[in-house]
């Protein structure tokens, strides 16, 4: 037998493969180490001068501090619109107030009872531009029986107006008040105001109804605040609870 003194074993190289680098800085990475060293930019003064961002108004780069002082003007001009508009309701709310003043200043030196739903209705329309006022009573005292205030009312109109504890708000939907109206083809949003003797206590039965109505959809919607509403129809209860059978 020959051998083969001479043979060398074959070595198979190791596969060699590239570091993997794990470690990627993200822009997370930077924004969580600026906020974590607010010193970063004392020591690079010269980096922040230089910063360049983009002007959303503008299409420019710009420095940071320019970048800033639009922020700041932008907030500021926001705060007074915010201002102005507050001073635009207050000036609103004073002149609904004294509107309203006179309203049942006319109320009070009204003699006559029997003209008080007419008087009530046509000076509310006229202070508050209302294109629209109607005034339903029931269960007035008997001189008062024939008054138009006290026909044409049914009895679900009656069960409508006690089980409404705050004033109606919305869309022309056909309801029977509509029909009250002058003119019910021109009705797009109405207000509706349960009357009551004591307009704080909802479980009370009503005695009438205050319609508000105009062809402006958006005069009166179910999103608008009735704390004004609210004022109006415990007013209006108040002048006209000397209708009702019980206080004559």
């Amino acid at each position: 037998m020959n051998l083969n003194t001479n043979t060398h074993p074959v070595v198979t190289p190791a596969v060699l493969t590239p570091i993997q680098k794990t470690d990627t800085i993200t822009e997370d990475d930077i924004a969580d180490y600026l906020i974590k060293t607010p010193d970063f930019f004392e020591r690079y003064a010269d980096l922040l001068a230089s910063v360049r961002l983009f002007d959303p108004n503008g299409h420019r780069a710009i420095s940071l501090q320019e970048r800033q002082a639009n922020l700041l003007r932008d907030k500021i001009k926001m705060f007074e619109m915010r201002i102005m508009d507050m001073i635009r309701n207050v000036n609103n709310n004073m002149i609904s107030s004294d509107k309203l003043l006179l309203w049942v200043r006319a109320l009070l030196l009204n003699p006559d009872v029997a003209a008080l739903p007419g008087l009530l209705a046509g000076d509310l329309a006229d202070r508050f531009d209302v294109p629209q006022v109607c005034i339903k009573v029931w269960d007035v005292a008997p001189c008062f029986a024939d008054a138009d205030f006290a026909q044409g009312v049914s009895d679900d109109a009656k069960l409508f107006a006690s089980s409404l504890t705050e004033p109606f708000c919305g869309a022309n939907t056909s309801l029977e008040v509509v029909r009250w109206l002058p003119d019910p083809s021109a009705v797009a949003s109405l207000a509706i105001l349960p009357l009551r003797h004591d307009a704080e206590d909802c479980a009370l039965p009503a005695f009438g109804l205050l319609v508000l109505a105009s062809p402006d959809a958006q005069r009166f919607n179910n999103t608008m605040g009735t704390e004004f509403l609210v004022s109006i129809a415990m007013l209006a209860g108040a002048a006209l609870s000397r209708l009702r059978s019980d206080a004559v």
